[in-house]
């Protein structure tokens, strides 16, 4: 037994022996993780779970030899104090002690530890120096290139760069940022601007200014100005209800650039010369319903049609677009479209890296997350023309909410009042049908199913044509030219029949026929077209099915406004047309595609959605402790169903849509996610899918996970049933909805939608 004084020698013991303790563990710990890296990998390792352990034993290694030096840095400092008389009394009792070979060991453990602390210094000293010439080799690479290329963009001389050394170096470190900082510069030279204060959107019921705004110039601007006045009453009319709707909810005023890209001369406007000429129109009535619904909202609104407003708008420094912006972004949102964001990129450099949150990019026929991840389209086969950009998939805004990846933006179509119902149902003629074709094309290859058409009803057609009526277009058919939208409207009124010829896809004339009154028949395509297999879709950034002209007339409208047949099958063909002159309709409109839906929709989507603030790590790091008592948690099976959804007992955490919509089904081997909360009279909601992406979730569906790996995949979470295996998403820009694989059941975050409404779940008004 030892023979202690009362005074603190055996506190000091502890502590010698603590350290010791310590130091030797760590030694024991390190020898083996360095050993292990030299064994040969076992077979059922996954290259994820070696990477792991080996940053682990760093990591641990790391804090117990902090821990170390703290302790012994500790004892160091009483040699100084007046207790030394205290490590005297430990070193006599160690001298009566004389444990074998005691002394001998701690000599051995303290001289490893010394050689391991100068391994140590030795690694961080590499590291810091190899960091350091990292950054002196990029800065001089930089600065040579500058040196041979400063005088090819005005930009340069614009940031104070003159041809000196010294002048590349301010403009490395301070304007592109890729060298470190320079001592002798003042570094508060230039402020940082504090966003304006934060003012209520009011709305706007009258567009007069907005008509201003849209200026004059191009007949695609005037095409757009004139819808924007047809319309102004719908608008305001809808205005009014949604401001009564929203009475209890704060609006924030938004700063908001609209840029359309595609009618700019620097990308052709191939659009503009085509308006009077039958050209297509389906996105120039987006852009003007997109301009009218932000505006009437009470946002802060600037529109560009040209690279040079998009300067003046961005701040963007003179010249051709190589230097980036060193301010703070003037807007809060700017809407574009791919042509626009290839300009932007361009003219904003390395800086719309840092801005592309506040980015949202109209996009028809939509992008899938796979497409979008640009390394993942490289290495899988992905790679388009369009896609690659990196964003969060919800920052496209679709035509039509074919693609829940995307956010789904749309259009109007004109409401007919009650007076207007009335007057379609006394004028239609039972045996009119009109063509959905206003170019020569459309029609070629038509004749056989145009003939059996031509037996019931009388048809008629809005073909352009210059000189003399196109062969194409058989004499039967009454011709009336190019018509301005209101005659057309006149027309649509009559006619009973709106006929499709499986194009254009997805445009927003057949929505419009339904409107006033028109069933429409559209063709069914098999095999479905897509860009395996049809030339219009190749290159576009979707694996997306088109299973008709128009999927969403088809699958939310239906009969009996809605008729899909093959076109090819005459008796099918025929079959329909007899049917469809013993049907009455009534004119019907989706709710989502009234001026009311749409600013419903816009205003959720601008308060809502935010994707430059980093979400919180999930799961929390102390979930497992919170979620412990049921084998389901944090789930929970909804009564008297198989659907399970986040437990209400569980904490909550900050989302849009709120997590309390959340509904977790597993997909059929495959399937996609898009299918699979299809069939469950629901939608996939890719802002939900980090809630679902965790191990508990396999565990509350039943899946027996043998392995749990993460990997970049974008059909992951989900499971593969031949090898046992869970397989979790690493990169969240892969979160997707699309995509199936007949090796994998696919976990999938459905949600509820608003009636009429499927851009938005019941709770996220």
């Amino acid at each position: 037994a030892l023979s202690l004084s009362p005074d603190g020698t055996f506190q000091i013991i502890s502590q010698m022996i603590f350290v010791l303790g310590i130091g030797f563990f760590s030694l024991c710990f390190l020898m083996t993780s360095l050993g292990g890296q030299f064994a040969a990998k076992r077979p059922s390792d996954s290259p994820f779970t070696t990477r792991a352990e080996g940053r682990l034993a760093v990591l641990l290694y790391i804090r117990a030899f902090d821990i170390i030096m703290k302790r012994m840095d500790t004892l160091s400092r009483l040699g100084n104090t007046t207790e030394t008389h205290k490590l005297d009394e430990l070193a006599s009792v160690l001298d009566r002690i004389q444990p074998i070979g005691l002394v001998e060991r701690i000599q051995a453990i303290a001289q490893n530890m010394s050689d391991m602390a100068g391994r140590v210094e030795q690694i961080l000293q590499r590291s810091i120096a190899s960091k350091k010439g990292d950054i002196e080799t990029r800065a001089s690479s930089h600065k040579h290139w500058m040196r041979a290329r400063w005088t090819s963009d005005p930009c340069y001389a614009f940031y104070g760069v003159d041809g000196s050394d010294c002048s590349f170096l301010i403009y490395l470190s301070e304007v592109e940022w890729f060298c470190p900082p320079l001592a002798w510069r003042n570094q508060t030279a230039t402020p940082t601007l504090k966003p304006p204060p934060r003012k209520q959107a009011v709305f706007r019921f009258d567009t007069g200014a907005l008509l201003e705004q849209v200026g004059t110039g191009k007949e695609s601007l005037n095409f757009m100005k004139r819808r924007i006045q047809r319309l102004a009453a719908q608008w305001a009319s809808a205005a009014r209800r949604l401001d009564d709707k929203l009475r209890s909810h704060r609006r924030d005023e938004k700063r908001i650039l609209v840029h359309v890209g595609f009618l700019t001369e620097e990308s052709g406007d191939v659009f503009s010369p085509k308006v009077l000429k039958g050209g297509p129109l389906g996105e120039m009535v987006q852009w003007a319903d997109i301009l009218t619904a932000l505006y009437v909202l009470g946002h802060d609104l600037k529109i560009s049609v040209s690279v040079k407003e998009l300067h003046g708008f961005l701040g963007v420094p003179p010249g051709r677009g190589s230097c980036p912006l060193t301010g703070a972004l003037p807007f809060d949102l700017i809407y574009t479209d791919y042509h626009g964001l290839q300009q932007m990129k361009q003219h904003m450099g390395l800086s719309l890296k840092k801005h592309k949150c506040h980015i949202r990019v109209i996009d028809t026929f939509g992008t899938e997350p796979a497409y979008n991840h640009e390394e993942y389209a490289t290495l899988h086969g992905y790679r388009t023309n369009w896609g690659y950009w990196n964003l969060n998939s919800q920052q496209y805004m679709t035509m039509f909410p074919h693609t829940p990846d995307n956010s789904f933006m749309g259009f109007v179509a004109e409401e007919l009042n009650e007076t207007a119902r009335l007057n379609i149902q006394k004028s239609k003629v039972n045996n009119m049908a009109v063509v959905y074709g206003k170019e020569v094309s459309m029609w070629k290859g038509k004749e056989t199913f145009l003939s059996i058409l031509h037996r019931h009803m009388e048809i008629h057609g809005t073909v352009y044509y210059e000189t003399q009526r196109p062969p194409e277009v058989p004499a039967f058919v009454k011709n009336h030219g190019l018509l301005p939208q209101q005659e057309l409207q006149q027309l649509l009124r009559k006619a009973k029949l709106f006929i499709g010829f499986g194009f254009p896809y997805e445009g927003p004339a057949p929505l419009e026929a339904i409107a006033n009154g028109c069933i429409f028949l559209q063709p069914r395509f098999s095999p479905p077209h897509s860009s395996l297999n049809h030339e219009f879709f190749r290159g576009k950034p979707t694996s997306r099915e088109v299973s008709s002209q128009h999927p969403y007339a088809e699958q939310y409208i239906g009969r009996p406004h809605v008729i899909t047949v093959d076109f090819n099958n005459s008796e099918e063909f025929d079959a329909a047309i007899r049917d469809i002159m013993k049907i009455n309709v009534e004119p019907f409109l989706p709710y989502e595609y009234t001026c009311e839906g749409m600013l419903e929709r816009v205003h959720a989507y601008i308060q809502n959605q935010d994707f430059c603030s980093p979400e919180a790590r999930f799961p929390p790091v102390n979930a497992s402790r919170i979620w412990q008592g049921s084998p389901l948690a944090p789930f929970m099976l909804l009564p008297n169903s198989s659907v399970l959804t986040w437990a209400s007992n569980i904490t909550s955490h900050a989302s849009w849509p709120p997590l309390g919509a959340l509904q977790l089904l597993a997909s059929l081997q495959g399937e996609s996610c898009v299918k699979a909360c299809q069939d469950a009279g629901l939608i996939c909601e890719p802002a939900l899918y980090r809630f679902i992406n965790i191990k508990e979730a396999f565990n509350a569906l039943d899946f027996q996970c043998a392995g749990l790996e993460s990997e970049m995949n974008h059909l992951f979470p989900a499971f593969s049933a031949e090898h046992a295996e869970c397989g979790l998403q690493q990169d969240p820009l892969l979160f997707s909805c699309a995509g199936a694989s007949i090796k994998y059941q696919r976990l999938c975050p459905c949600r509820d939608y608003r009636d009429g409404q499927v851009a938005l779940c019941r709770d996220c008004l």
